[in-house]
Parts: C-alpha cells; structure tokens; sequence
C-alpha cells in the first residue's frame, strides 16, 4: 500500500487517507467481523475503501473479511480487468496476442450468501441464492460497459430483459465450461464478460493466468453508494514486510479508483509509467528477468515507476471540477431493491412443498410410510406424493437399485391438477409427518405465471 500511495504522491493526487484497520488483527481482539465500529462508521462516511490484501483467521468459524465488506456495503459488481502488460511473459504473449478482458461477477448472491446448515450427520447444505434485482443490478452495469457472454436461470433470463435496452450490443451466452476452454483457446474473442459469484470467482482467475497471474489484476468492487477497490491476490505472508511483493496489482486498482473518481489523466500517466517501466526491464521478482536484471523489491520498482512517469505529467495541476466524487448519503433505512414491476400475487401460487427427511428407510418403505401418514390427516389438503430423491436423483416411484443413497430424501407432494393450495393445510401435513420421520427443511412449490418455479429431479 505504502509504494502505491507514494506513486500517487509523486503525480500530485490530491487525496487525504483516512487509515483504518480491519482483518485478523480485529478478529482476535474479538470484533467476530474484523472491523470496529469505527472502521466502519469511517468507510460509511466516506464510502471509498482503497485497500490492501487482508487475511481472516484460519479455522476459528469466522466469515471471510473481504466478503463481508462486500456483501455488507452492497458492491454489487466486481470489476476485473485483465490486459496484457509488456515485459510481463505469457504464452500469449510469447505469440503476440494482445489481452484487453473485462470481466464482470455478482457480488453479493449466490452460494457467497454463505447460508449453511447440516441437515442430517452425512449431509450439508449451503443455499444458492440468485434474485431478480441482483441481476439486474449487474446485467445494467454490464452493459453500460459493453457486454459479451453470461449463464445460467434467472440470471440469464435477466441478461436478455436488459439486453433489449441496448439494441447496439452484441449480447450472447454460454456455459461456463466451454467458456473456460473457449477463453484460453481464443482470449481475444471476447470484450465483457459478465456472470454470477461463484462462477466469476473461478473464471477470474483463470483470466489473471492469461496475463501472467494475480499479481497483475486488479480489482474494484462497485455498490450504489460505497466502492472498495483492492488486489486480486491474498495476503502472502511469507513475504509480508520483507518488502518483495510486487505492487502492481494494487496499483492497477488504485488506477481504476482515480478514473471512477474522474483523475483519469493522473491514472493514465502513471499506467503509462507502470507500461514503460516494465518495458525496460524493471520488474519484481515474480516475473521473468532480462539477462543481467536483478528482480527488485516493492520499494525500488516504485520507484521505477515514478522515475518513467512524464516530468510534465507530474507537475499537471489538478481541476478540482473534474473530480467525481460525493459522499454517500446515509439511508433511513435498509434499501429495498425493486422486483419485477408486472409482479402481481394473482399470477403466483402454492401447489405443494418439497420437504426434506432424514432417514434410513429404503426408498419405497418411506414412501409407504409417507403415503399413510398423509392420507391420515383429516380434511387433508388435495395433494398426494409424486416423487422422492435421493442427492437430486429420483429414487420412487421410478429409479435404479444402482442409485447410492445418502440418508437425506426430499420428498415432493403436489397438486397434480396444478390448482393453488393453502400453506397452512400444507404445513399441517408436514407437521404429522414429522412424527413419524425427522424433516429436516421444507420448500413451498411455486407456479409464476403458469410455469413451475422449481425443478424436476434427475431420471423424473
């Protein structure tokens, strides 16, 4: 951070720091999510966080700090840019094939909501969540910046709502699979790419290998009201404070910072310095030398930099009206993101629920014991059971003695007629079968529209 800010420094930035502590210093003073209060009234205040790489402590049941920032100041969309850097040797660039990649990743949802609960001895679950508003969120972003490829459900369907407000744009999609291969066979043939967190986390990385690793991608994390831009990289601890680590990844994202911040010539100089630096053989010791270079420490290469940034550009004033900035605005109250505008209840109905068991029974020996449960509620609502899983796979009333099981089921009643049930009949239903067999959780059977909002086990 210190070889950053000193780059800063050197072409007149003209910011004051507000330096605060977070991570696994915080934790083990007991704060369980790695800020104090006054780290985070600080953050709130001002709503720019330029920082480090920060580590959580290992094995002590506590959430990611980095994560938590995050999530909790609503930076919906990492923004990751991976463009080729000269002197920095990749097989592309070995081949002469230039990189300029945006990738955008949903910040906030997916299996990152880090809800987890045992539902038996064997099993686990964690709940994958991806909402109407947060892909919105993202797709709108994504395309304001230019857009390319994306996955899967309602995420997709999203993509093409915002896709038809931007006619120009080419908008496509894939899977992530032949998008990872597609992106290391062809790189170039991609502008924007945008998709949900856990996928974008993966791809990410795979995008900082094709430009010579983590090291030489930034990042920036961008809410409505707070922005967080920091490194792609972790802590390295092996290396902290022995003044090794190369500082360009940090850099680039301070970069990022400036231009969002409307500094786009003082960002642009000091790339340009960054570029020629590199060019001339100044490079850390991650990567490769030129014969008779030694590597240099984070210090030196800062240096390096400063010395290749233009006399003039160093000296420029700042226009204090071209600075974008305003302090967030505290709300009243959480901000509720809107859903689809045409929602309407009527369209929406309950007709049945999957609720989960543990058990050891064989597959047709629940199902008996289901079957007889429910047809001895009184005035039971008109549901009856249509399937049983096991680990996604239908094991009754169809399925394969080869199918392993696990003793964890999910068991579907439905109204086959498709007509609307009461919850509460519903819940009463489950509430005598969890006499006879422990139910671990239960999800309502939701028709949107006339299509059913839930899926179909595999072999059903």
């Amino acid at each position: 951070m210190g070889a950053t800010l000193r780059i800063f420094d050197a072409v007149r930035v003209p910011f004051d720091y507000k330096f605060i502590d977070m991570g696994k210093d915080i934790y083990l003073k007991g704060y369980s999510n790695g800020m104090t209060p006054e780290a985070k009234d600080t953050v709130e205040r001002l709503g720019i966080l330029f920082k480090g790489p920060m580590e959580t402590p290992k094995g002590a049941g506590v959430k990611s700090i980095n994560v938590t920032a995050r999530k909790v100041w609503s930076t919906f969309a990492n923004k990751r840019v991976f463009r080729t850097l000269p002197g920095v040797e990749t097989v592309y660039s070995r081949a002469g094939i230039n990189i300029d990649l945006t990738l955008l990743r949903e910040n906030i949802e997916d299996t990152y909501g880090g809800i987890e609960h045992y539902q038996t001895n064997d099993v686990a679950q964690t709940r994958r969540l991806i909402t109407r508003p947060g892909s919105l969120q993202i797709h709108k972003m994504a395309f304001e910046a230019n857009i390319h490829k994306i996955t899967d459900g309602l995420f997709l369907s999203t993509f093409y709502e915002v896709a038809k407000q931007y006619p120009s744009l080419k908008a496509d999609d894939t899977i992530v699979d032949d998008l990872a291969m597609k992106l290391v066979m062809n790189p170039t043939s991609f502008d924007v790419v945008v998709l949900p967190n856990l996928q974008g986390d993966i791809i990410s990385d795979l995008c900082a290998g094709l430009v010579g690793g983590l090291g030489m991608a930034p990042s920036a994390n961008l809410g409505e009201r707070i922005s967080i831009y920091e490194a792609v990289h972790g802590t390295a601890p092996d290396i902290a404070g022995k003044k090794m680590a190369n500082p360009t990844a940090l850099l680039m994202s301070g970069l990022m910072m400036l231009r969002q911040l409307g500094l786009t010539d003082k960002a642009d100089a000091v790339h340009r310095g960054l570029e020629a630096a590199l060019a001339s053989g100044d490079r850390t010791r991650d990567l490769a030398q030129l014969p008779g270079r030694s590597p240099l420490g984070t210090d030196a290469f800062a240096d390096a930099v400063v010395h290749h940034i233009a006399p003039a550009a160093k000296a420029a004033p700042v226009s204090f009206a071209d600075i974008k900035y305003a302090a967030p605005i505290r709300p009243a109250t959480n901000p509720m993101l809107s859903v689809k505008a045409d929602r309407c209840k009527e369209k929406e109905k309950t007709v049945g629920t999957d609720f989960f068991v543990d058990s050891d029974l064989a597959p047709a020996e629940l199902a008996d014991l289901l079957k007889a449960t429910v047809d001895s509620v009184p005035g039971r609502p008109p549901v009856e059971l249509t399937m049983i899983s096991n680990r996604g796979t239908q094991v009754w009333p169809t399925g394969s003695l080869f199918t392993e099981l696990v003793n964890h089921y999910r068991c579907r009643l439905e109204n086959k007629s498709g007509e609307a049930v009461a919850e509460t009949d519903l819940l009463a239903l489950i509430s005598a079968v969890s006499k006879k067999v422990r139910v671990c959780s239960l999800e309502m059977l939701l028709v949107v529209d006339g299509k059913k909002g839930y899926s179909l086990a595999q072999g059903q």
